[in-house]
C-alpha cells in the first residue's frame, strides 16, 4: 500500500517466515545474532520479529536451548465437545494433570454462574491439560450438587464429560462459551512453559442439561500459540442477511 511505512522488524518477520517454510518441527532457527547479521539489522529487531512468530504458533523458544519451528496450529476449540473428544479426533493424544479438586464455598461470581446461592458447597477440579505430552491449557472447573469420591473417578476415567455422565448420569447438552483474549501471569507461564505475557486464549464455557440445569462452569487458559477457536453455525434463513 502506498504512503505506508513498513516496520524493520515487520520485513525481517516475512523473511524468516519464507525462510522456515520448507523446514521440519523442532528444526533449529539461527541465533539472534546470525539473523541480526544476515537481514543486516539488530538483535533487538529480530527479537521482536521472532517473538510474534511465537505467538503466531510459527516459533517456539526453549530457555537455554534456543529457537525451533514449531508444530502447525492446528488444535481447535470447539462448542459441544470435551478437550479429550476434540484431541482424539485431531490425532493429539489428551492427557492431563490433576492439581487438585476441593470442596469450596462459591463466591458471587461462580454463585452466579452455576445458578447456586452464594456460599453454597461446590467442587473445583483444577487441571494442566496435555496434548501428546505438552502443556497445552490451565482449566478450572467449578460443579454443583453432590459428586461423591469424584476424585477417584475422575482419576479412572481421564474425561470430566465422561464421569459426570457415566458414574453420575449428569449429560451437558447444551454449551456456551465466551471467549477473549488474556496475557499469561508468571502462574501460568510457569505452567504451561511459555513466557509471561504471551497472549492466550480464555474461555469461560457454561454446560447445562436437557432439564436446563447447570452442570459446570469452567475458566479455561489456552496457549494462544497452539490454538484457534473454530465455530460452525446454519443461518436461520436462506439468505439471511450478514
Amino acid at each position: 500500500m502506498r504512503g505506508v511505512k513498513i516496520p524493520k522488524y515487520y520485513v525481517v518477520k516475512q523473511a524468516l517466515i519464507e525462510m522456515i517454510a520448507g523446514l521440519p518441527t523442532g528444526a533449529a532457527v539461527p541465533t539472534e545474532r546470525e539473523l541480526a547479521e544476515r537481514f543486516d539489522t539488530s538483535r533487538t529487531t529480530v527479537r521482536q520479529a521472532i517473538a510474534e512468530l511465537v505467538v503466531d504458533g510459527r516459533l517456539e523458544r526453549t530457555q537455554g536451548r534456543g529457537t525451533f519451528v514449531s508444530r502447525p496450529k492446528v488444535m481447535r476449540v470447539r462448542p459441544l465437545t470435551s478437550f479429550s473428544q476434540e484431541r482424539d479426533s485431531e490425532g493429539w493424544r489428551a492427557g492431563g494433570v490433576v492439581l487438585g479438586i476441593d470442596r469450596v464455598h462459591a463466591d458471587a461470581e461462580t454463585a452466579a454462574a452455576l445458578g447456586v446461592s452464594r456460599g453454597d458447597q461446590v467442587y473445583r477440579v483444577e487441571r494442566l491439560r496435555t496434548a501428546d505430552g505438552e502443556p497445552i491449557a490451565h482449566e478450572v472447573a467449578w460443579l454443583p450438587g453432590d459428586l461423591p469420591e469424584l476424585e477417584r473417578k475422575l482419576g479412572e476415567r481421564g474425561s470430566l464429560y465422561r464421569t459426570l455422565r457415566e458414574d453420575f448420569g449428569r449429560e451437558i447438552v447444551t454449551v456456551e462459551d465466551t471467549v477473549e483474549t488474556v496475557l499469561a501471569d508468571p502462574v501460568q507461564a510457569n505452567l504451561l512453559g511459555v513466557d509471561t505475557g504471551l497472549p492466550m486464549l480464555l474461555i469461560h464455557r457454561t454446560g447445562w442439561d436437557a432439564a436446563g440445569g447447570v452442570v459446570e462452569w469452567t475458566r479455561s487458559v489456552f496457549r494462544g500459540d497452539r490454538f484457534r477457536f473454530v465455530s460452525r453455525h446454519r443461518l436461520a434463513a436462506e439468505g439471511a442477511a450478514v
